[in-house]
């Protein structure tokens, strides 16, 4: 990936927890005085609005893009015909704005290959990613991890020492 701003991913399978996990470390980064960009891949559709607000009529009525803007925030919905109209992460990143950012996180997109965390629960019975995919930085797991590993093992449920992890050892050194 190719950006001025850090870019942390959280790799993990579904049921892991990723977005439990960013919702708290997102706080913890801000007490370090970082503005946070976030960018989750979702597997399935999703809708910002309903039926009967503005927004959604007008998008409905055939707007290819439509912006709603308040004092307080603004979102941009594009519309895609088709599937392969997707954007990649990278013209993701590229449309954030980048001066209100210091680090981007991103939720998903485990096949690209950037710096990452991967997320790990023993309960959920899947193997590690790390041991074939070299972009991990670390792991946060519930249990120790099988192999002896060259990259930092965290504890998947102390939110402070990723936070930590993130801002010193990632964040810090880029």
């Amino acid at each position: 990936m190719n950006s001025n701003i850090p870019i942390l991913g959280f790799s993990a399978y579904s049921g892991t927890g990723k977005t439990t996990l960013l919702r708290q470390i997102i706080p913890a980064l801000k007490q370090r005085c970082l503005r946070v960009s976030v960018i989750k891949h979702a597997h399935h559709d999703f809708d910002l609005d309903f039926p009967g607000k503005d927004s959604y009529e007008l998008r409905k009525s055939g707007a290819d893009q439509t912006v709603i803007s308040t004092m307080t925030r603004m979102a941009l919905i594009t519309e895609f015909a088709h599937p392969s109209e997707e954007p990649d992460l990278q013209e993701i990143i590229n449309s954030l704005d980048s001066s209100r950012a210091d680090i981007i996180l991103v939720e998903g997109y485990k096949d690209i290959r950037f710096p990452k965390i991967e997320l790990h629960r023993a309960a959920l019975k899947k193997p590690y990613r790390y041991q074939h995919d070299d972009s991990v930085i670390a792991i946060a797991c519930d249990t120790q991890p099988p192999d002896a590993i060259s990259i930092p093992v965290l504890d998947i449920n102390d939110i402070s020492a990723i936070a930590s992890f993130i801002y010193d050892d990632f964040y810090r050194q880029q």
